[in-house]
C-alpha cells in the first residue's frame, strides 16, 4: 500500500508538470481501475481455488514488475504512446494491489475472533492501518519526485518491494486456506440481497470520493499553490502531497476508531447498517456545500483553498465511518465458505466506483472546474445513500 500510494502521486504530479490535461491524467488511471474490476471479480475464485497465500504473493510480485516497467518510460515518446504505456503499467499495478487487498481482508474473516465485536474491531484496525500506510505513500511519492526525480524514485520503491516479498514468504504464518479444487467461476456472484445492495452502495460511495480526489483537487491545489517556476512546482508538490497524505492518514485513523465511535461491539447488524445510511446522508451535504463556496468565491484564493482543505477533511471523517462500516458488514454478511468470493465481488464494486469517479473527475474538472467536480461527488453520495437504505431493510429482516 505504501508503494501504491507513492506511485499514484508520482504519476499524477509528474504528468501534470509535463502539461497533460486533466482528462489525459484521468486516462492514466483508468486502466488501474478497470484492472480492479476484473481482478476482484476473479480474485475471490482464484483464492478459493489456489489459496490465499498464492494470491498475496502474486500481488506483491506483480507490483514489482509494474514499477520496473515504469522505469523504461521515455520522455521522447509522443503523448499517445506515453499515456498508453503508463496506462498498461498502472493496469498491472491495479491487479497487484487488488490481489493483495482481497487476500488480506479475507484472512480477517478466518482469523479474527467473532465474540465481543472482535470482527468489527479487527476489520477496522486492518482497514484503517492500510489506508494510513497508503496516505504515507502519497507524501513519500511527492517527496521522492521533488528530491530525486521520477525514475530514481521508481527504482527505489521496486527494490524495497522485493525485500517485502521475500520477508512475506519467509515469515508467513500457517493456517490460511490452501485452495479447494472444483470451485466454479460462476459461484462468485452472490444470491444474498444484502451483499448485492451493499456492493452497489460501495460503488457510489467510492465514486463520490474519487470524483474530486483523483484529478480535481490535486490539480487545483497545484495550480493555486505554485508560482509556475521549477522551485514553485517543487513546493507545490510537497504541499499537495502533504495534504493528500494527511487526508488519507486521518481517514485511516478514523476508520480504525469507528467501533469505539459507534459503540459497535455487540450491536445488531441492522443497527450498524442503519448508521451507515445516516452517515452517508451527512456525507452528501458536504460536497454540495463546498460547491456553493467555490461558486461564491468566483476565483482561486488563499481563503478558498483553506476552506476546501477543512471541508474535505470533514468529508474524510464521515467517509471513513461509512467505509469502515461497509468493510465490517460485508464480512458479517458472508460465510467462511464464501468469504473470498463475496469479498472479491464487493471490492469489484469498489473498483467500479473508483473507475467511474476517476473518469468523471477528469471530465467534470475540464468542463466545469472544481465546482462541477464537487457537485458530481454530491450526486454519487446521494445514490450511495439510496442503495445502503436497502441494505438496512434486508439486514433488519435477517436479524
Amino acid at each position: 500500500m505504501l508503494t501504491d500510494g507513492a506511485l499514484r502521486m508520482l504519476v499524477l504530479l509528474h504528468f501534470d508538470l509535463l502539461g497533460f490535461s486533466p482528462i489525459a491524467i484521468a486516462w492514466l488511471f483508468l486502466g488501474y481501475e478497470v484492472a480492479g474490476i476484473v481482478t476482484n471479480l476473479s480474485a475471490g475464485w482464484l483464492a478459493t481455488r489456489f489459496g490465499l497465500t498464492t494470491t498475496l504473493y502474486a500481488g506483491l510480485a506483480l507490483q514489482g514488475v509494474a514499477l520496473a516497467a515504469l522505469t523504461r518510460l521515455d520522455p521522447g515518446w509522443s503523448v499517445t504512446v506515453s499515456v498508453a504505456y503508463v496506462m498498461a503499467s498502472q493496469t498491472l499495478s491495479g491487479v497487484a494491489k487488488d490481489l493483495t487487498k482481497m487476500s488480506s481482508k479475507s484472512a480477517v474473516k478466518l482469523l479474527a475472533p467473532a465474540s465481543q465485536g472482535g470482527l468489527f474491531r479487527w476489520v477496522a484496525v486492518l482497514t484503517g492501518s492500510k489506508n494510513a500506510v497508503k496516505g504515507a505513500g502519497f507524501f513519500l511519492g511527492s517527496a521522492l519526485l521533488a528530491g530525486f526525480g521520477f525514475r530514481a524514485s521508481i527504482w527505489a520503491m521496486a527494490v524495497a518491494l522485493l525485500a517485502i516479498l521475500v520477508a512475506s514468504v519467509v515469515f508467513m504464518p500457517a493456517g490460511l486456506p490452501r485452495g479447494k479444487k472444483g470451485t466454479k467461476f460462476g459461484e462468485i456472484f452472490s444470491k444474498d440481497p444484502r451483499i448485492n445492495r451493499l456492493s452497489l452502495a460501495r460503488m457510489f460511495l467510492f465514486g463520490a470520493r474519487d470524483v474530486w480526489f483523483v484529478v480535481g483537487i490535486p490539480v487545483y491545489f497545484e495550480a493555486t499553490l505554485s508560482d509556475g517556476t521549477p522551485e514553485g512546482h517543487r513546493v507545490a508538490f510537497f504541499l499537495v502531497g502533504a495534504f493528500m497524505a494527511a487526508w488519507v492518514i486521518a481517514y485511516g485513523a478514523v476508520q480504525a476508531a469507528v467501533p469505539k465511535l459507534l459503540g459497535g461491539a455487540g450491536r445488531p447488524e441492522a443497527e450498524i447498517a442503519s448508521s451507515a445510511a445516516f452517515w452517508v446522508l451527512i456525507l452528501t451535504v458536504i460536497p454540495f456545500a463546498l460547491m456553493a463556496v467555490v461558486l461564491l468565491a468566483g476565483a482561486p484564493a488563499i481563503w478558498l483553498t483553506a476552506t476546501l482543505a477543512v471541508g474535505l477533511l470533514a468529508f474524510g471523517y464521515v467517509f471513513a465511518i461509512n467505509s469502515s462500516v461497509h468493510s465490517y458488514l460485508i464480512l458479517a454478511f458472508t460465510s467462511s465458505e464464501r468469504v473470498t468470493m463475496d469479498v472479491g465481488f464487493y471490492y469489484m464494486s469498489n473498483a467500479a466506483g473508483r473507475l467511474v469517479g476517476t473518469l468523471l473527475s477528469g471530465i467534470s474538472y475540464q468542463i466545469g472546474g472544481l465546482a462541477l467536480c464537487l457537485a458530481t461527488a454530491g450526486v454519487m453520495a446521494a445514490l450511495s445513500w439510496l442503495a445502503v437504505r436497502g441494505v438496512e431493510g434486508y439486514a433488519a429482516l435477517r436479524v
